[in-house]
């Protein structure tokens, strides 16, 4: 029985992907931008968005650095016409997406006595909402062509306690992995695959951007040594860790599966402690 085959030009070769949050907050690997760059030294052509245009400018470089083709929108992804719009530019640019990654996310602090009910509807629509409305989009593009990969970006705070009290970003993290089964049964025979990405506490530029002075008074060293001690690994990872499973859920070489989770944080869910 043969076995599938690596193209000599890549894993993604001749492939087009749509990512979502393809910018960066500051210098470093985020997520977003270490996957348009991974996929891309894999063969890929990216199609990117961002909010800020600016935030992508390193990560054009990049790409284009690693052989690749980029081309990047500013969207609003919490607004179903933005995103159509944005899928209508790739279509025209490329002619096909291939696998869609949905990368945007960000935490608000708070329980449901603290947290403002404008947040959590915010909440809402940045970390869940934005990925049903890129599917919506994005979907009958791939029935068209009859084939598709999904890759939905979670976080290890769907899954248990991280360290802080974050209700919302928690639940739709969550509902990230929940929506994401759902729709692989749903397109299975259509052969769209679906899989979600859990990604734990990593050392990205949003850190030292954000969470530093949410959590530790700008204090950026204390974080992440309090972060560290959460992950059984002596070491952090960092956005090219999601981006490599992103990159095995996203290729041939996963052909088989779909409707599951891969869980990159060193170790940390599964501590008792």
């Amino acid at each position: 029985m043969s076995t599938p085959s690596t193209s000599p030009q890549g894993r993604l070769a001749g492939k087009v992907v749509f990512v979502t949050g393809a910018g960066s907050v500051g210098p470093g690997w985020g997520n977003g931008r270490a996957i348009a760059v991974r996929f891309a030294e894999e063969g890929a052509s990216i199609f990117g968005l961002d909010r800020d245009l600016e935030r992508m400018a390193e990560t054009e470089r990049l790409v284009s650095a690693a052989g690749g083709r980029f081309i990047g929108a500013s969207c609003d992804v919490t607004r179903g016409e933005a995103i159509a719009e944005a899928v209508a530019r790739c279509m025209s640019a490329f002619g096909r997406i291939d696998v869609l990654v949905n990368n945007v996310g960000g935490s608000a602090k708070g329980g449901p006595v603290e947290m403002s009910e404008e947040v959590w509807d915010a909440q809402i629509d940045h970390n869940l909402k934005s990925v049903f409305l890129t599917c919506k989009h994005v979907i009958p593009h791939m029935l068209a062509q009859g084939s598709g990969t999904i890759v939905n970006i979670s976080s290890t705070s769907g899954l248990r306690w991280t360290g802080a009290a974050q209700i919302a970003y928690a639940a739709t993290k969550a509902g990230v992995i929940q929506f994401s089964r759902v729709l692989a049964v749903q397109y299975a025979k259509q052969g769209i695959r679906v899989n979600t990405v859990v990604p734990g506490q990593l050392h990205t530029p949003m850190v030292e951007v954000r969470l530093a002075g949410q959590r530790a008074g700008g204090d950026v060293e204390a974080l992440l040594q309090q972060r560290q001690s959460r992950i059984p690994l002596p070491f952090m990872g960092d956005g090219r860790d999601t981006a490599n499973a992103a990159l095995f859920l996203a290729c041939d070489e996963s052909r088989f599966v779909t409707g599951t989770e891969i869980v990159v944080d060193g170790g940390m869910s599964v501590r008792c402690d």
